[in-house]
């Protein structure tokens, strides 16, 4: 089974098995600048089925839609990708789904930020895999709008948990969410830590791995979630204590991920679903133990879009739509290896088992990043840097 890339900037879905095999775990890379460039590096991919390719072919049906999304979210046959494919096409005959994954510094979305700054063509439909933090910088740094406005045309967006709604302009739409807390090596640790405070005690020290928060979506939301904790004046004091107990701050979940498998620390920043996997693949659950501090988990959701200058703008709604419907979530969010983002979304097999969410999840929305989200990373970046 493959199971690709938890981490948005490096591989989004859960890449267990390609992890494994990564040679070494990686520094904090510098700290300059943020988790996006403002040259665009551009390797744009469309896929059909697994298949990738260079360059767009010629669709056979009479209607092509185009989803952008990241590389991983469509490879391999068991992707959420392949069966979106299949079971949209079904249910359209004349439309064929065609993705790309354009590949822009260290987002995607800066792909689409910079075409948009360059009066360039958007030759995407929707956007599958937006977070909060980067629906904020679309608005930053664009003055046109480049989603439009689609929750008063859709059938399932009321199913949408109230606390995952990210956009008060109803563009963007979570479809998943995943819980970002440690997940510790339980058969290491006698005693597993059970707050934020915990994780200052000399008993701890050297034993947390985290991610940059610059590049890692795992490393940001670890990072809003110190902030939502200790508060906007009191986050830097405690990750001065937390450098101070030597946590080592890696520049992805990829390398962290890889380190903490390896043995070299019991502790790593991660998803809520990690004992899924564990059992998935027959591992020693004690392994993955997850320790939402506080009784909290960082909610991460993952969004989708439909681009303003879409031509087709009627299907792709549907699409989205369909992405919120009962079947999808019962179906997406498990071969993300994520959470339903919706009411309607039920678990099964190993997930419905194994699959741990917090008492109180936590997360700031977009109207509390705005303004304040760049900053809190580029302060950070400095402590860590200068430590």
């Amino acid at each position: 089974m493959s199971i690709t890339g938890w981490d948005h900037h490096v591989m989004k879905r859960r890449d267990y098995l390609r992890a494994a095999g990564v040679a070494g775990a990686l520094g904090l890379a510098g700290c300059t600048g943020d988790g996006g460039t403002t040259e665009s590096t551009t390797a744009t991919t469309t896929t059909t089925g697994s298949t990738t390719a260079g360059t767009t072919g010629t669709a056979s049906a009479s209607r092509t839609l185009t989803v952008a999304t990241y590389p991983s979210y469509v490879d391999g046959s068991d992707s959420p990708g392949a069966w979106l494919k299949e079971r949209f096409e079904a249910a359209h005959d004349d439309v064929t789904v065609e993705w790309s994954t354009p590949t822009s510094g260290s987002s995607n979305i800066n792909e689409y930020i910079q075409r948009a700054k360059q009066g360039a063509a958007i030759d995407a439909d929707v956007y599958v895999g937006l977070n909060t933090d980067e629906l904020v910088r679309v608005d930053q740094e664009l003055d046109t709008q480049l989603f439009a406005t689609v929750r008063d045309d859709l059938t399932h967006a009321a199913d949408v948990k109230e606390g995952l709604n990210v956009d008060p302009k109803g563009r963007a739409l979570p479809y998943d969410t995943g819980y970002v807390t440690p997940v510790v090596d339980a058969t290491t640790l006698e005693v597993v830590p059970e707050t934020f405070d915990d994780l200052l005690q000399s008993r701890y020290r050297g034993d947390l791995l985290a991610e940059n928060a610059q590049s890692s979506d795992t490393g940001k939301a670890f990072l809003l979630h110190t902030i939502h904790q200790q508060g906007a004046d009191g986050y830097l004091d405690y990750w001065r204590d937390l450098l101070d107990n030597d946590v080592r701050v890696l520049d992805s979940w990829d390398a962290a991920y890889n380190a903490y498998t390896k043995g070299e620390a019991p502790m790593v920043v991660s998803y809520s679903t990690a004992k899924v996997y564990a059992a998935n693949q027959g591992e020693d659950l004690d392994k993955y133990q997850v320790a939402f501090l506080n009784d909290e988990g960082y909610a991460n959701p993952e969004s989708m879009a439909v681009f303003s200058g879409s031509e087709r703008r009627e299907l792709a709604t549907a699409f989205v739509d369909f992405l919120l419907s009962e079947e999808a979530q019962r179906t997406v969010p498990q071969l993300n290896y994520q959470s339903p983002a919706t009411t309607t979304g039920s678990l099964s097999g190993n997930f419905a088992k194994y699959n741990e969410e917090p008492a109180n999840p936590v997360t700031f929305t977009y109207d509390e990043l705005a303004g304040n989200v760049t900053e809190w990373v580029e302060e950070w970046a400095r402590l860590v840097a200068q430590h």
